[in-house]
């Protein structure tokens, strides 16, 4: 496998939205993720792409997951395909949004996600509050990653 980062493109949307779905629905079984898609989509149109770096992962053209960051350091989606899970493709995302984000990185995730919770501990975030989504009402953790100064003159390209 050849993992490529690049920056996302308008034509990766129905690969993107379609890889959302699944692999929330695989973390999610009892919520139908397929009655989302409609709010999602907007969702991805109207916040997400205008404000937000999107990278995304891809092998030989396949979509294998993505991450968004917007200009104050906000995580807001860590996807990556279900097949993938616990591989190293989570890692050389949140490494991107890192380098695009060198002064710091917020994000929620829902507090019964043990595993990305993990995930984020091992990657140097820790927990920085409780709070309740907004548009499901779940508890979810804040998270942090202060940022180092090593990384504030980082170049490099996805």
């Amino acid at each position: 496998m050849s993992i490529t980062l690049r920056l996302y493109r308008a034509d990766d949307e129905e690969a993107a939205i379609a890889l959302w779905q699944r692999t929330w629905q695989q973390a999610y079984p009892s919520i139908d993720f397929a009655e989302r898609l409609a709010w999602w989509r907007e969702r991805w149109r109207g916040e997400l792409v205008p404000n937000a770096a999107i990278v995304v992962a891809e092998d030989n053209g396949a979509l294998l997951g993505f991450v968004t960051i917007d200009k104050d350091g906000y995580l807001d989606q860590l996807v990556v395909t279900p097949e993938q899970w616990g591989s190293e493709i989570a890692r050389f995302l949140v490494d991107e949004a890192k380098r695009l984000a060198p002064t710091g990185i917020a994000l929620l995730v829902n507090k019964d996600n043990a595993r990305a919770i993990r995930f984020y501990e091992r990657n140097g975030f820790v927990h920085a509050g409780d709070e309740v989504n907004p548009t499901s009402g779940s508890p979810v953790l804040r998270m942090a990653w202060s940022g180092t100064s090593s990384s504030r003159g980082a170049s490099g390209s996805a």
